[in-house]
């Protein structure tokens, strides 16, 4: 089914931006809840105070005193991007600021799961820290927590995911969503929550004469915006105004070459030029490599390329990581197939039963999936049948008993990672179900559009029917319709250079902040296959084919692509700005053939 199509905004009050502010961006502003010039502010002063960050005082006087007496601090990261710059972030500030004895561990998403686990504080003992400091994890941790209590470990918890009915009894617990914290921002990453509290750091340490008492230099904190720009894209984290700040700034460091090495290998390798980067580069060519390390490997590889101040180090490392990226994107079509596969089987079945849809809470299991790459799955599935879709793959090794048999599906451990629709909050849904049945999830966590979970292999039939009953409590029939927003329509005299260059100075665009989209008529004149499946288009704007503009649709449906029979579209679209051979121009990304 064709999605819907509607318009972000018709008629409108712009009587609050400045004549500085051209009418198309107005417009598209207004859509997307801004109203004022002053909302569009991208300097680092427009940032809020870091003061209303409840637990803020405590952390710094946990990191002050660690400083003070050389103790030793060990980092537990997360295996995402996220959780990678934030690990990088917090070990060169640290270090920066005169930290002498400071590590990382990242839990290996195989042996250990998320988080700060039980299992975590036994393998950090082994470094004997007096502090541990999670990033872009910890805030359900209350097992993890309880052992590092018991070991003598104190705990400074960094996060950003929502806080469950029981909090972790850490010594320290900065998350703009913990209860009653006023900081109003919720929507920073784990990497903004930690820039956060690593600037407030260095100011307490200034006024306590700390740079001066030790004859340190005083760290600039804006040098590792960049850092935070990638992991704050790379996380699909909402971009309010705190975090368009942080990612604009971030962006005109590495445009001006000021930027890791690491990221300037990614860079290369992904074959994206620094000067002409854009939000969307770093979710979809730098997060991913970054990525498979974690989902497929080992993250601390990500690490150690952000952490190399050597450009041939950080090439290495960046090779591998991109290697790793290949072999995911091979899972990740594989698995697909699979999944469609099930999809169809699915269809046949519920036809074959007088059923005429889907789950509306839709969970897919195949025993051979990959469980680092099981959420890329979920969210191309859901892209695809626009319903909350979980994707499940067996966490648990397989062991033969002694009659040669495999254990039974009671001793199997299923992890699913889950992607949602607007309408349905993924992770309270996940709590309801777990409140009315108790036994059904081992644990679980996330965001509004976006969780993981375990549960016993044995549950996953009695879990898939409770999570759909509950997703058709929370949503109507049209949640289930895949809508579209535009920004209207360009006219003739706007299909050029000058506002491909207003629209991509006018962002950073991303999660809730999304790129201008389009919708125009247009007449093909002509159109070819390129790389096996993309539709390479040559549009002309007006019958007589006078003003003509390129267009390019992805991953088309070759079986219906390219097609002589059709002489005029309609397309929704990006303006993008294309470099080929020197030469720049305007073409229309496509994002859906309407005729």
């Amino acid at each position: 089914m064709p999605p819907k199509i509607t318009q972000r905004i018709a008629d409108f009050d712009n009587s609050q931006f400045s004549d500085g502010i051209p009418p198309l961006l107005q417009r598209i502003y207004l859509g997307r809840g801004v109203t004022s010039d002053q909302q569009l502010d991208r300097s680092l002063a427009r940032l809020p105070k870091p003061d209303s960050l409840k637990g803020l005082s405590e952390g710094i006087n946990l990191l002050a005193e660690a400083l003070q007496q050389q103790q030793s601090v060990l980092i537990v990261g997360d295996f995402d991007a996220d959780g990678a710059t934030s690990t990088t972030l917090t070990l060169l500030a640290m270090r920066a600021l005169g930290m002498q004895h400071i590590d990382f561990i990242v839990p290996n998403r195989f042996e250990y799961g998320y988080g700060l686990t039980p299992e975590i504080v036994a393998l950090a003992q082994q470094q004997d820290p007096d502090l541990i400091i999670t990033v872009d994890n910890g805030i359900s941790s209350v097992s993890g927590v309880k052992a590092a209590k018991e070991a003598g470990i104190k705990v400074l918890i960094t996060d950003h995911h929502l806080p469950g009915m029981e909090i972790p009894d850490a010594d320290a617990i900065l998350n703009p969503n913990q209860h009653h914290c006023e900081f109003p921002s919720k929507n920073l990453a784990g990497v903004g929550v930690v820039f956060y509290l690593l600037s407030a750091l260095r100011g307490h340490l200034r006024t306590s004469g700390w740079f001066t008492d030790n004859n340190l230099p005083e760290p600039n904190m804006a040098e590792w915006l960049d850092l935070v720009a990638l992991g704050t894209v790379a996380d699909v984290v909402p971009l309010d105004q705190t975090n368009r700040v942080l990612v604009h700034q971030g962006l005109q460091r590495i445009r001006a070459g000021k930027t890791r090495p690491g990221i300037q290998a990614l860079l290369d390798l992904a074959g994206k030029d620094r000067q002409r980067l854009v939000a969307a580069d770093m979710g979809f060519a730098l997060g991913p490599r970054l990525n498979a390390a974690g989902r497929l490997d080992d993250m601390s590889i990500g690490i150690e390329c952000l952490l190399a101040s050597d450009e041939y180090l950080a090439r290495e490392y960046a090779v591998q990581l991109d290697e790793l990226n290949r072999d995911r994107r091979v899972i990740e079509a594989e698995m697909q197939r699979e999944g469609l596969a099930i999809l169809d089987q699915l269809n046949l079945d519920r036809s074959t039963e007088g059923e005429t849809d889907l789950p509306w809470g839709l969970c897919l299991f195949d025993e051979n999936w990959h469980q680092g790459v099981v959420g890329l799955l979920a969210s191309r599935i859901k892209d695809r049948v626009h319903r909350p879709v979980i994707a499940f793959a067996d966490a648990s090794s397989v062991d033969i008993n002694s009659k040669g048999e495999e254990d039974n599906l009671a001793d199997k451990e299923y992890k699913g990672s889950a992607r949602s629709i607007p309408g349905l909050h993924i992770r309270d849904a996940l709590e309801a179900v777990a409140s009315s049945n108790p036994q059904l999830i081992s644990k679980f966590g996330g965001h509004a559009m976006a969780a993981g979970l375990s549960l016993k292999a044995s549950n996953y039939p009695d879990f898939a029917k409770a999570f759909d009953t509950e997703v058709r409590s929370r949503l109507n029939p049209a949640d289930l319709e895949a809508e579209v927003a535009t920004d209207g329509e360009l006219a003739p005299e706007q299909l050029n250079l000058e506002t491909g260059y207003l629209l991509r100075d006018a962002g950073p665009w991303g999660q809730h902040f999304p790129e201008p989209l389009f919708e125009g008529e247009f007449y093909i004149v002509q159109q070819r296959i390129v790389g096996e499946k993309h539709l390479k288009l040559l549009l002309a704007v007006d019958e007589q084919r006078q003003q003509l503009i390129d267009a390019i649709a992805f991953n088309i449906d070759t079986h219906q692509w390219p097609n002589t029979h059709v002489d005029k579209i309609q397309l929704i679209y990006k303006l993008d700005l294309n470099l080929w051979q020197g030469r720049e121009s305007v073409q229309l990304m496509v994002e859906a053939i309407l005729t």
